[in-house]
C-alpha cells in the first residue's frame, strides 16, 4: 500500500510521462474501461458503403491504423491529419504505399478540389459540414463517431469543478440539423452514453493530460486535494466512473 507521498510521486511520473503517438491507450490497458461497447458498430457501417472503386478521405486518420485496416485500394485513397507527431508518423506509415496523405489542422480548408471524393470518413475528428458538402461528389457519403460534448463531463468536474464545456455544441441534435442545412440526407443518426471506469488514480492522470483539450490546466500540483480525495473513492470502492459520450452520423450529399 503506498502512503501518499508515494502516491503523489507516482502520479507525476505519469503526469511526467506523457506522450501519444496515433490513438494508443495502452500505457492503460488494464487500469481502465472505456466504454466502447456502443449499440452501432462502426467499422460495419463503413464497410456497408465503401466499395473498391471509390475515392476515399480520412480526415484526422490519426496514426493511420482505421484507414489501413480498410484494406482499401492506395491509389483510391486519402488521408489528413493535422497533429504533428501523428502526421509525421503518417508520412512514413501511409505515403510510401501510395496514399495521398496532406497535412491538415483546418476542418473548413482541407486542400483538395470540389468534389474529389465519394466517400469521406471522420471518426472522433473535427469537421464542417459545408466542407465536406465541397469535397464530396453528387451521392457521396460522410460517416463520422463523435465524442459528444457531454464527454467525461463527471470526471472532469471530479477536479476542474469550474470548467465549462468546450464543446457544448457537439450532439446529434445540432448537428444533424447542421448536415441537413448544408445539404444532406441522413443516412443513421444515433447518441449513446457509457461508463468509463478508472481502477487507479494514476491512469486518470495519465488520461485527463492526454484529453488535455477535456481538462484544461489539470496537473497534479493544481488539483493535488481532488486527486487525494479520488484515491479514497478507489480505495473504498475500487473505482472512479464517469460517463462517455458519443454519437454517430451517416449522410449523404443529395444528388440534386
Amino acid at each position: 500500500m503506498k502512503n501518499k507521498e508515494q502516491l503523489i510521486q507516482f502520479w507525476k511520473q505519469e503526469e511526467a510521462g506523457v506522450q501519444i503517438r496515433g490513438w494508443d491507450f495502452s500505457h492503460i490497458e488494464g487500469r481502465y474501461e472505456a466504454g466502447d461497447n456502443l449499440p452501432w458498430d462502426y467499422d460495419r457501417i463503413v464497410r456497408e458503403y465503401l466499395r473498391d472503386d471509390m475515392m476515399l478521405l480520412d480526415y484526422d486518420t490519426g496514426g493511420g491504423e482505421y484507414l489501413l485496416s480498410l484494406g482499401h485500394p492506395y491509389s483510391k485513397t486519402a488521408a489528413t491529419e493535422g497533429y504533428p507527431p501523428n502526421a509525421q508518423l503518417c508520412e512514413r506509415r501511409l505515403k510510401p504505399l501510395g496514399i495521398d496523405l496532406r497535412r491538415c489542422a483546418d476542418p473548413s480548408r482541407i486542400p483538395f478540389p470540389d468534389g474529389a471524393f465519394d466517400m469521406m470518413l471522420n471518426r472522433h475528428g473535427s469537421f464542417d459540414p459545408q466542407e465536406i458538402f465541397r469535397l464530396l461528389r453528387r451521392g457521396g457519403i460522410f460517416i463520422t463517431q463523435q465524442v459528444g460534448g457531454d464527454n467525461d463531463r463527471e470526471l472532469v468536474e471530479m477536479v476542474l469543478p469550474e470548467c465549462e464545456k468546450p464543446f457544448a455544441h457537439l450532439n446529434l441534435r445540432e448537428q444533424r440539423q447542421a448536415f441537413e442545412e448544408a445539404g444532406f440526407d441522413i443516412l443513421r443518426a444515433e447518441e449513446a452514453y457509457r461508463p468509463i471506469v478508472f481502477y487507479d488514480v494514476g491512469a486518470f492522470v495519465w488520461f485527463a493530460r492526454i484529453i488535455e483539450w477535456e481538462f484544461p490546466g489539470f496537473s497534479v500540483d493544481r488539483c493535488l486535494e481532488r486527486l487525494l480525495a479520488l484515491q479514497k473513492r478507489v480505495d473504498e470502492g475500487g473505482r472512479i466512473e464517469g460517463r462517455a459520450h458519443r454519437y454517430l452520423i451517416a449522410a449523404r450529399k443529395q444528388a440534386e
